[in-house]
């Protein structure tokens, strides 16, 4: 069972995914965390997983990055956490990393302690359709979602054929570039979101860029949700937790 296709689509409203940086504030921080986005309301939440070379990602989230890694943090070191308290996690967890990452620690061991430690998913931005082969089986046979990313560049029969073998959800890049808070997006994005879901049978969450309530608001008129991190990231170095839970929220105003 496509386990992040049902929890995102059973709920009949549209769907926040925050993200968080693994080890950021230390490990112990990682179910404090956890736990209070899922009282928040967030349907699903994005882990990053730390990494040296973290190309999609913003000054906010390798900041983050080089904060974990400062406290010596591993895929290892974050998956035995996860496991310790994985059934207090009723929502779907999603990690994000980087191929690099996955092969060092062997694709099918990672598969499988990824599992075992509740993750349904996981996203490797630098992994193309071409290349997905490498870790589709062991994926598929542990029950993780190989998320699939899109953006405002790739050809429109490339998103067809990304769409055809999509699990979990398709991840729609708003912006050109890397992560990280926009004053604006694109006058093709709401064109450019609207094609991806009418190709698509599961779920579309659109992300980077995204760090207002109203630009949660104006994407989530165009795809099924979106994915928060940089903006998560700062209000919880800036202890603003409310403001995180208002955000979470703000996408349940829009109708569906």
């Amino acid at each position: 069972m496509d386990r992040i296709k049902k929890a995102l689509t059973e709920k009949g409203k549209k769907v926040f995914v925050p993200y968080i940086m693994a080890g950021d504030g230390g490990l112990e921080a990682l179910k404090d965390r956890l736990l209070f986005l899922q009282d928040a309301g967030a349907d699903a939440i994005e882990i990053g997983i730390p990494f040296s070379d973290p190309v999609a990602d913003g000054p906010t989230i390798q900041q983050a990055g080089i904060r974990a890694l400062a406290q010596r943090i591993t895929v290892k070191k974050v998956l035995n956490d996860l496991k310790s308290y994985q059934t207090e996690i009723e929502i779907p967890l999603i990690l994000m990393t980087y191929s690099n990452p996955v092969v060092a620690y062997g694709i099918e061991a990672f598969a499988f302690d990824a599992a075992n430690a509740g993750i349904s998913g996981c996203i490797i931005p630098d992994l193309p359709l071409e290349e997905e082969e490498l870790v589709l089986a062991p994926f598929e046979q542990n029950g993780i979602s190989l998320i699939r990313l899109v953006t405002l560049t790739t050809p429109k029969e490339r998103i067809k054929k990304i769409a055809e073998s999509a699990s979990g959800f398709i991840y729609a890049v708003t912006v050109t570039g890397i992560t990280g808070s926009r004053n604006n997006f694109s006058e093709d994005l709401a064109e450019f979101l609207s094609f991806v879901k009418s190709e698509s049978s599961v779920p579309v969450l659109a992300g980077f860029g995204v760090s207002t309530q109203e630009q949660v608001e104006e994407v989530c008129k165009h795809c099924d949700g979106v994915i928060v991190g940089s903006k998560i990231i700062d209000l919880f170095e800036q202890g603003e937790r409310e403001e995180i839970k208002k955000l979470i929220l703000s996408a349940e105003k829009i109708s569906v």
